[in-house]
């Protein structure tokens, strides 16, 4: 195989002296036997996608290591100095439980340190969401989660926080990159400072765990409280010393924890995907929910934002709610406790994205608040609390299985929305009703919406072409159909536009640039696609709605739904 001059540059720069000899001989021997490998490793830098950089942990430049996160890290340094030239810095950095992370999370801090940066690290590893709150509490100026949330084992990743406890945001992220593409990895500083590096644990776990009962709890009757049969499971990651206590200190005592998953573990040995997404993740859970006739599963990912929960159906069958749904339910639980509390005055707001359920629009409606939409990830949520001080935010979420209570924590928050889940299901079975019930009456008031996510997965530097051929084409090719409805209106959130395809009309769209396409048909479908910004994926969301007048009504009409939507994907040729 023949390399590239600029391919071999790169390389070669990692067989100087800047590089330890382990790395370099890891190197001579994929030039000698893969070459096939070491153009993968080598062919790009890692960059800042929708949830910071992520990536396959090894040697080089596409790969997660000591090198890529040291000039990361060096970077962000020389840029909190710039930003903050008077000020003592400080930073929080937390870990998961994948392989690595500990020693990477050590690394990172031993970076900072080095350039006279004050550092708490977390003792062990712990959720993504007491980071983002760690940071305000202790007023640190950055934070760093060292995961790869719910990737392959394989992989690892660096999140970068700043001070309101989001995560990164233009301008701040494109200015951090260019601050890292300008270093030079001979210029990293590794010499570790040891007394400016703290370890954090209990004592900020209680304050946090604190404010997610205050957060999640809704005067939810003890005996309410004891009724309800709760199994979970956190996938072998960081929840399990979180969750439980939590749980716990709500008052919440029937909660059966699936023994073969609370063990931290970055093989995730017992699933093909720690994905809470993904039904036959939460297999184990739904087994032990039968045999302890549990009311609710929740299973969370390894480094707990997400959060995948399953109730019971009219026919008593456990199924799993898809991200819209639980988003839906949890935001009208918090709007009605809003509600009854007269906290309602015309100054709040809920939050989703882009590619999430239409039906939160309807609940802002329903209940005189704004919906406040931004593209794909929670920071965007983040940001839309920190861009707008003068009003609440009430809460919000994504069809990702993301949620957030609150601006306490400023993520996705799987430690809050769990204790949220479990009061929206106790004070419903107390009612002598369930959360499969509550979710059928919103569709009777707001409209039956149903969505389906397809992924479809084109790995490696092939696959990154596929998939950019793949919107490319759509661009250039619009759909002016789908299953035989006009398309009336596309939103080209790359360029920026939304084109009413009847009239011509073209109108700017506000929100950063983003590789997205929306098509809006004429009988209310919505599909859109997007390239993953974690993963090697494109992705179509489609969205259909009906109306439901009765329950009686609602298996047919929901075969119905999904009927139109397995059309959707026949006629626009989706296939996994």
């Amino acid at each position: 195989m023949d390399i590239k001059p600029e391919l071999l540059e790169r390389i070669n720069t990692w067989l100087t002296p800047t590089f330890d000899t382990e790395t370099q001989d890891y190197i001579k021997n994929l030039m000698a036997n893969k070459p096939n490998d070491l153009q993968e490793s080598f062919y790009k830098d890692l960059e800042f996608g929708t949830g910071g950089m992520r990536g396959i942990m090894g040697i080089g430049t596409n790969r997660i290591n000591k090198y890529t996160l040291g000039k990361n890290t060096q970077g962000l340094s020389n840029y909190l100095k710039q930003s903050f030239p008077n000020e003592t810095i400080k930073v929080a950095i937390a870990f998961d439980c994948r392989h690595n992370s500990q020693s990477l999370a050590k690394l990172v801090a031993d970076v900072f340190s080095a350039n006279n940066i004050e550092v708490f690290l977390f003792e062990d590893l712990r959720p993504t969401p007491e980071l983002s709150f760690t940071l305000k509490y202790l007023k640190c100026h950055c934070g760093i989660v060292l995961t790869a949330s719910h990737n392959p084992p394989e992989y690892n990743g660096f999140k970068v926080y700043w001070q309101d406890g989001g995560q990164l945001v233009p301008p701040q992220d494109a200015e951090i990159i260019a601050e890292i593409n300008r270093l030079k990895y001979s210029e990293i500083n590794f010499e570790a400072k040891e007394s400016l590096i703290h370890i954090i644990g209990e004592e900020v776990d209680n304050v946090f765990i604190d404010a997610s009962v205050k957060n999640g709890s809704f005067n939810t009757d003890q005996k309410a409280k004891d009724n309800l049969n709760i199994v979970f499971t956190s996938l072998h990651g960081t929840s399990i010393t979180i969750i439980p206590d939590t749980l716990k200190r709500a008052g919440y005592n029937q909660v059966h924890i699936v023994a073969e998953q609370a063990k931290p573990d970055g093989d995730f040995p017992t699933v093909k995907s720690p994905n809470p997404e993904e039904p036959a993740a939460l297999k184990m859970a739904l087994e032990l929910a039968e045999k302890v006739h549990a009311d609710i599963v929740i299973g969370t990912d390894p480094d707990s934002d997400r959060i995948g929960i399953a109730v019971r159906d009219l026919d008593n069958n456990m199924i799993l709610l898809n991200g819209n749904q639980s988003m839906v339910i949890m935001t009208e639980f918090l709007l009605k406790q809003w509600q009854k509390s007269n906290k309602i005055k015309g100054k709040e707001f809920i939050g989703s994205t882009i590619v999430s359920t239409p039906m939160m629009t309807e609940l802002a409606k329903a209940y005189e608040v704004e919906c406040k939409i931004g593209l794909t990830g929670f920071k965007w949520i983040a940001k839309m609390i920190k861009d707008f001080p003068a009003l609440d935010f009430i809460g919000g979420g994504e069809e990702s299985f993301g949620f957030m209570v609150g601006d306490f924590v400023r993520d996705k928050d799987a430690v809050t929305a769990t204790l949220l889940a479990c009061e929206i299901a106790a004070q419903a079975k107390a009612k002598g009703s369930s959360v499969y019930e509550e979710l059928i009456n919103m569709y009777i008031t707001h409209g039956f919406y149903k969505e389906r996510l397809i992924s479809i997965t084109k790995k490696g530097i092939e696959g990154a072409e596929e998939i950019k051929q793949m919107m490319v084409e759509a661009r250039e090719n619009p759909l002016k159909m789908v299953n035989g409805s006009k398309v009336l209106k596309i939103e080209d959130y790359q360029l920026s536009v939304t084109k009413n395809i009847k009239t011509g009309k073209t109108e700017p769209i506000s929100v950063p640039k983003s590789n997205v396409l929306i098509y809006y048909t004429e009988d209310g479908s919505q599909i859109a696609l997007r390239p993953s910004g974690t993963e090697p994926k494109i992705k179509y969301y489609i969205s259909v709605n009906t109306t439901l007048d009765n329950v009686s009504n609602f298996i047919a009409t929901e075969t119905a739904l999904e009927a139109k939507m397995d059309a959707i994907i026949k006629d626009m040729k989706i296939t996994e």
